[in-house]
């Protein structure tokens, strides 16, 4: 539409020897239609111009109806006069077919002395009358101002509104010309075999434009529910732990969780084995310590007060806790390999991490929490349900003397935060939990029940060999974090 009046603000600007307001030569077009034939224009220099805003009366729809058909009080008058002998005042709500109308009227118009009231009729006292208030507002309507004191009981009494406005005052450019020629924003390879180019108008390059906004990126949804855990974590005294370390060997990820070497979970069609190197070191302390800081963190030197760790007598008893047993439970009896306690693998579960940090909180033992949501991976044919790398969220709490109702209760707690109130425990068996738990959670939009967990309280053939007191309890649990995303 901005295209018409390009044409038609060079011949406004033809006819008139100095600026031209937009306002007189357009009344009744949008000042933003104006505006952009304006740009067209200015952008070529053909036309120059400023803005200017004002302040304007406009009629509200009661006094558009007034301007078009007479005041309340001049249409009262104008029945009575007509009347013969005078009018009803029961006859005037009909006559005048509004009663608001009839009911405002009389009372002005009375007291404009242009009727009276004589028994029960009304009678002209003159025999014409200046309707002032619609000539005002026929005034405002062409013109938008009036007299301040006109406005202000206009606006009193309803009539009229003040609105800012933009106008634009429009001179000629350096470049005016009556013509608008359009320009090519292109050149062709028929104007460059024609000629044509040598004659057409090329649109300049305008090097100071904006380029059109980009779309802005987003948090992937995994991410969005993974800040929501950490917060919930945090808030609950949690500390996070570092899990950078994805290559782990089959002792810190099976052995020291006493998962015998037998065990259908460190087969090659459930774990990704590393070909090379073949195997790892032996768990040496401080060394072994700086894979599981990340890599800008640098190594800590002892200062001679914290209780040194045996590794060595942690991987014996490790070993000894498999092999015969100790500590109260007589083991699995079986020959336990060295060679495939240091294979490394892609960690399963981020109890691996679990598993070191509480190695160290057995050199200073306390109370403690701890939390991770990281990556792990399992080899596993990939469908639509399942995949070889998902996200794990696991928590674990070490104190003394914890039993089992404590944890389901601390379960019910955390679920809450999440908005999962309705909660299922069912018993299950884990080779480095006992008692284990599955949780379940009712799904209304499922109509059921769904897994969402798993927990227990870690075993005595897991913490003792790493030094904790024996009156210690830990609570460990996981889940996936894809599928609370999924729920979501």
């Amino acid at each position: 539409m901005a295209t018409e009046y390009t044409s038609q603000i060079l011949h406004v600007l033809s006819q008139s020897d100095g600026p031209v307001l937009s306002a007189d030569a357009f009344p009744s077009v949008p000042s933003t239609t104006i505006k952009s034939a304006l740009d067209r224009l200015k952008s070529r220099d053909m036309v120059a111009y400023k803005d200017i805003v004002r302040e304007e009366a406009v009629l509200t729809p009661e006094a558009e109806g007034i301007a078009a058909n007479g005041s309340h009080e001049a249409r009262v008058f104008e029945a009575v006069r007509k009347a013969m002998g005078g009018l009803k005042i029961a006859d005037l709500p009909s006559v005048v077919d509004n009663k608001e109308i009839a009911k405002v009227g009389q009372g002005k118009a009375m007291k404009e002395g242009w009727i009276a009231k004589d028994k029960d009729t009304f009678k002209a006292k003159v025999d014409s009358i200046i309707d002032t208030s619609r000539e005002q507002l026929l005034a405002i309507q062409k013109t938008r101002t009036h007299s301040k004191a006109v406005i202000s009981d206009l606006k009193r009494r309803k009539l009229v509104t003040m609105q800012k406005v933009i106008i634009f005052e429009i001179d000629k450019g350096p470049k005016y010309a009556i013509d608008f020629v359009k320009e090519e924003t292109d050149l062709t390879a028929d104007m460059l075999a024609s000629g044509a180019w040598k004659t057409v108008q090329l649109k300049p390059y305008n090097f100071k434009a904006r380029g059109t906004l980009a779309e802005s990126g987003a948090l992937h949804p995994l991410n969005k529910v993974r800040h929501e855990f950490r917060q919930i974590f945090f808030e609950m005294g949690f500390e996070e732990m570092p899990t950078n370390c994805y290559v782990e060997t089959g002792f810190w990820n099976f052995d020291a969780l006493f998962v015998p070497q037998q065990h259908p979970a460190r087969d090659m069609q459930d774990t990704f084995f590393i070909s090379d190197p073949p195997k790892a070191d032996k768990p040496r302390g401080p060394q072994h310590q700086q894979q599981h800081l990340p890599r800008d963190v640098p190594a800590q030197e002892s200062d001679g007060e914290k209780p040194s760790q045996n590794y060595e007598e942690y991987w014996n008893n490790v070993k000894e806790t498999h092999e015969n047993g100790k500590y109260g439970s007589v083991g699995y009896r079986y020959p336990w390999k060295e060679d495939e306690s240091l294979r490394l693998v892609l960690r399963t579960h981020t109890t691996a991490t679990s598993t070191y940090m509480l190695r160290q909180l057995a050199a200073n033992p306390r109370p403690a929490r701890y939390f991770s949501i990281d990556r792990v991976f399992r080899n596993e044919t990939v469908d639509a349900t399942h995949l070889a790398e998902f996200h794990q969220v696991e928590g674990v709490i070490a104190d003394w003397n914890l039993s089992l109702g404590g944890l389901i209760g601390f379960m019910e707690v955390f679920f809450a935060k999440m908005g999962i109130y309705q909660l299922r425990f069912k018993p299950a068996y884990n080779p480095y939990t006992e008692p284990s738990l599955e949780i379940f959670s009712y799904h209304a939009g499922l109509q059921k029940w769904v897994e969402i967990g798993n927990s227990g309280m870690f075993r005595p053939e897991m913490l003792e060999p790493m030094g904790l007191p024996t009156d210690m309890r830990v609570y460990g649990w996981g889940l996936s974090l894809e599928r609370p995303t999924m729920i979501k």
